[in-house]
Order: structure tokens, then C-alpha cells, then sequence
């Protein structure tokens, strides 16, 4: 069975389409935006029931004069509605314009802000959408803060008025909305960075806009993976297999103190289907390794040539998880493994070996959270947050491989191919050690037959959503690593896993 494709698209291609949209209907945007407006108001009846009372907060644009359409029919519906402005904006482009007449033509009236905000049961926000282009301002910045502080839900229109619909940052003062209904679009930048900490639950309403107006004329910028997606990379195995067809992954790592870091890894490798698992690693860790994972073929490695027999017998090499950095073991494995001309997952201190002498690692994939890549990157942390999609691009560009940038709302790029955005995860997964168990399960797809874009997006996934369901009824905090490992096999079986949901 396929899986539905989600597409996201940025403000530019969202913007075209709207075009094309508008030109199908004769030139007339105002339907779209009655549209936009209708689709508000029936989403806002039926999460928000018992709502009498709303506030619309419109600004000067578009996006507020879907709020005033929204009010329009509230207030046609006997609802008390009020519709605040910021001080000394005015409704500015046409559609707005219109949409605020048919407003104040139905019995409405509006109000600048400051003004009270109590009393209200819902608060709507349209008051930016994706025309933001830097920080909000005053006074603008003031009614965005006096939303955000009182105690009535938010429903965002589109974007929360903030957030950058691109990049998924806010700048300034940004709203945390309860729920984010999109328009036409899904929006690229609501799916990472600090945007997930304020869309809420994230919607969308296509606004009836026909299919022609996507194909062809503005092209997406990634892909949403949910859990369904893993079925498409993980399909039941035949009954023939046998664990040469399931590869071998060899992870390296475990300097003193890090030993256990090389162990989620083989574990992770060994739970997401690798057919064997080996591990290089310092002598002291030997023993406890063997303890703890009689199935991981465990080998002392206390310098660079002596993994080389260990290389010639592996299909892929999962490097980095307590590696360390010294230059007679961590950065000769590390060579060792470059030469190899095996595939590989860098993570770690594979990483900042790699940023402190950049090089094409070859057939790789890179896993940095956001340090590691603003390390690889010769860039700070806050410039890789800034724009999560940039930098991944970047990543791909100057390494010519696939890379993982780990972090709210993941994500996946490689060479020639869509990037791809984790719609799995969740705060609890900010531990140590939870990065080492992506590299073992991304080793294991690749160990199974997928390419490295196909490898980084089914193990990512794999790994996010294990950590989901990991969480289960004890909650985020506290949540191990070492949680997630039924969990990886689990759903590293869908077809099994979905015919235990269904029985």
C-alpha cells in the first residue's frame, strides 16, 4: 500500500501558487480568501465548541483579511466578536480591504489595540501569516506579546504571527498557538527548529485549490516522513533470508569513557535487522560489552592496523560513538575507516574529526546535531539554527554525501534528492546517547540494502518514532536511550507491528 506524500513548500512557491490558483478562478482572490476564512470558522466550531466569545487580532494584510472573513461569520452566527488592530494599522491591500467592509457591512466594528484582551474564550491570530520579513516591530510586537500572555487559546491562521514560515525561527516576539490551521500549503519552516514550539497542533485546508496549480509551477523544498513511510524501506523479509543477506555493521568507537556509547550503537544496529554486528573497541570494554550483548561479535582494537581484518569483513561501518579524538587511536581509526572505501555513519567524534580537516568522506552520512554541524560548517550553532534547511543544504554541498541534522524536526538531504522532514520525535529524546543509537540503526539500513539517502531517512525515522512510542504513559523526562531498543525492533517490522494494532 503507498503512503500519501506530504510536500512543503516555502513562502516563495506558496505565493506562485496562490497565483495560479487565483488566475483559475478568473483573477478573483477574494474567493480564495472567503475560503480561507470559511475553512477557520468551521475548524474553529469544532474544536472550540463552547467559544462564545472571540477576539481576531487582523493586521494590515492578506492574513488579516482571512480574520475579518472569520469574524464576518462569527458574527453572523450571534457570536460577540471583537476584531483588534494594532495601533495605527488599517487594512492595506485590496482583498483586506474588501474583506473589512463586508465586515463592518454585517454590524461589525473594530478596535486598536491596547485594548483589554480578557474576557475572551478564544483569541485568533491574523495578523502576519507568511508576509513576515524580519522581527515584529512596534506595535505590532505589543499586541503579538499581549496575545501570547492571556490565559484564552490561540488559533493561528496559517502561520503564527513570528515565526518565520521559511526558516522556522522566531526572531522576536512570536505567538504559541494551541492549533495553526495552513492554508493551500503545507509550509516548510513550521516543521523544524523553535516553529514547533508554537504551531500547536498543525493543520492544513487546501481551500479547494485544483491540482494544476502545484504541477510544475513551483516545485516543493522537502517531504514530511511520518511512521507510516517506514513500510516503503522495510517490507517483510522472505523466507529464504538469511543473515548474510542483512549485512554486517562494523562500529567503532568506545575510548576509556566511552564504551557504552559503541554499545547503543551495536545494539541499535542489531535491533533495526543488521544481520551481524561487530565492534572495535578499546580492550578494557571488552568484557562488559560481551556481558551485556552475548550477540555483538566484540573485538579488542588498541591501534589503526589491527581493524583492518575487521574492515575487510564488514559491508558497512558505523564510526564515532565514544570515539574520542586522540591522534594514535580515535583519529588513526578514523582514517582507517576513510580509506576503507566502505559506507559509513559519522557521528560524533567522527564529526569533529572531519570538521578539523574537512574532506570528501566518500560514500557517507553524516549525523551532526546542530554544534557538530556549525562545527563542519565553520559557522556558529545560532547561524545553523537560523535556517535548518540552508545549513543541511549546506552540509550536502560541501561534503557531496547524505547528512542527518539532528534536532527538532530532523532533517534529511543528499545529493540529487528532496530533502525529507522527521514528523517523529520528541523532547524527551534530548539525552546522551540517544544520537549513538541513530547511528547503529542508520548502519543497519544501509547494512540491509538502501541507499544512503533511503538508509538516512528509514533510520531516522525508525529512530524517532521508537523514541515516540518509547515515551508511551510514563512521559518525556527520564526517557533513556535504552528505551527505545524494543521499540526499534518493533517498528522496524511494520507489517507485524500494524497487524498487532489491527488484531
Amino acid at each position: 500500500m503507498s503512503t500519501p506524500v506530504t510536500l512543503l513548500f516555502d513562502t516563495r512557491a506558496a505565493r506562485r501558487i496562490d497565483q495560479e490558483a487565483t488566475a483559475a478562478l478568473g483573477g478573483d482572490g477574494y474567493v480564495l480568501m472567503q475560503r480561507a476564512g470559511e475553512a477557520a470558522w468551521r475548524l474553529l466550531r469544532e474544536r472550540w465548541p463552547q467559544a462564545r466569545r472571540i477576539v481576531v487580532a487582523c493586521g494590515g494584510g492578506n492574513n488579516g483579511g482571512d480574520g475579518f472573513v472569520l469574524a464576518r461569520l462569527a458574527l453572523q452566527a450571534g457570536f460577540e466578536v471583537r476584531v483588534v488592530l494594532p495601533e495605527g494599522v488599517e487594512p492595506r491591500t485590496p482583498l483586506s480591504l474588501r474583506a473589512a467592509a463586508d465586515y463592518a457591512a454585517a454590524g461589525g466594528s473594530h478596535e486598536y489595540f491596547p485594548c483589554a484582551l480578557d474576557g475572551a474564550d478564544l483569541l485568533v491570530d491574523a495578523l502576519l501569516g507568511i508576509s513576515m520579513e524580519s522581527a515584529p516591530r512596534a506595535p505590532l510586537a505589543a499586541l503579538v506579546e499581549a496575545l501570547d500572555a492571556a490565559p484564552a487559546p490561540v488559533f493561528a491562521l496559517d502561520v503564527p504571527s513570528g515565526i518565520d514560515a521559511d526558516r522556522g525561527t522566531a526572531p522576536g516576539v512570536a505567538l504559541r498557538a494551541q492549533c495553526t490551521l495552513q492554508f493551500i500549503v503545507h509550509h516548510a519552516g513550521l516543521r523544524t527548529g523553535a516553529a514547533l514550539d508554537h504551531v500547536g497542533d498543525l493543520l492544513l485546508d487546501t481551500l479547494q485549490v485544483d491540482a494544476s496549480a502545484y504541477a510544475g509551477v513551483a516545485p516543493p523544498c522537502a517531504r514530511l516522513l511520518g511512521v507510516a513511510a517506514l513500510g516503503q524501506w522495510l517490507p517483510p523479509r522472505g523466507r529464504g533470508s538469511h543473515k548474510g543477506r542483512s549485512g554486517h555493521v562494523l562500529c567503532v568507537g568506545g575510548d576509556p569513557g566511552g564504551g557504552g556509547a559503541v554499545l547503543l550503537a551495536v545494539e541499535a544496529a542489531l535491533r533495526s535487522g543488521a544481520g551481524l554486528a561487530s565492534v572495535a573497541t578499546r580492550e578494557a570494554h571488552v568484557a562488559a560489552l560481551l556481558a551485556r550483548r552475548p550477540e555483538a561479535m566484540v573485538h579488542a582494537v588498541e591501534e589503526a592496523d589491527a581493524l583492518e581484518p575487521l574492515l575487510a569483513r564488514a559491508s558497512v561501518v558505523a564510526c564515532g560513538p565514544g570515539l574520542g579524538r586522540s591522534s594514535w587511536w580515535g583519529a588513526a581509526l578514523f582514517r582507517k575507516v576513510l580509506e576503507s572505501g566502505l559506507p559509513r555513519v559519522l557521528d560524533a567524534d567522527a564529526l569533529n574529526l572531519l570538521a578539523e580537516a574537512p574532506a570528501q568522506p566518500g560514500d557517507a552520512i553524516l549525523t551532526p546535531h546542530p554544534g557538530e554541524a556549525a562545527r563542519l560548517l565553520g559557522i556558529t550553532t545560532a547561524e545553523v539554527q537560523a535556517d535548518r534547511h540552508a545549513s543541511a543544504a549546506a552540509l550536502v554541498q560541501r561534503y557531496r554525501c547524505a547528512v542527518v541534522l539532528k534536532g527538532a524536526g530532523s532533517i534529511i538531504a543528499a545529493p540529487g534528492a528532496l530533502p525529507c522532514v522527521l514528523d517523529a520525535g520528541n523532547p524527551g529524546m534530548a539525552t546522551g546517547g540517544m544520537g549513538d543509537l541513530l547511528t547503529g540503526a542508520i548502519a543497519a539500513m544501509r547494512a540491509q540494502g538502501l541507499d544512503a539517502f533511503e538508509a538516512a531517512c528509514a533510520g531516522a525515522l525508525l529512530h524517532s518514532a521508537a523514541g515516540d512510542a518509547a515515551v508511551g504513559g510514563d512521559g518525556q523526562r527520564g526517557l533513556l536511550p535504552s528505551d527505545l531498543l524494543p521499540w526499534l525492533r518493533r517498528l522496524a517490522n511494520p507489517s507485524t507491528s500494524q497487524a498487532a494494532a489491527e488484531c
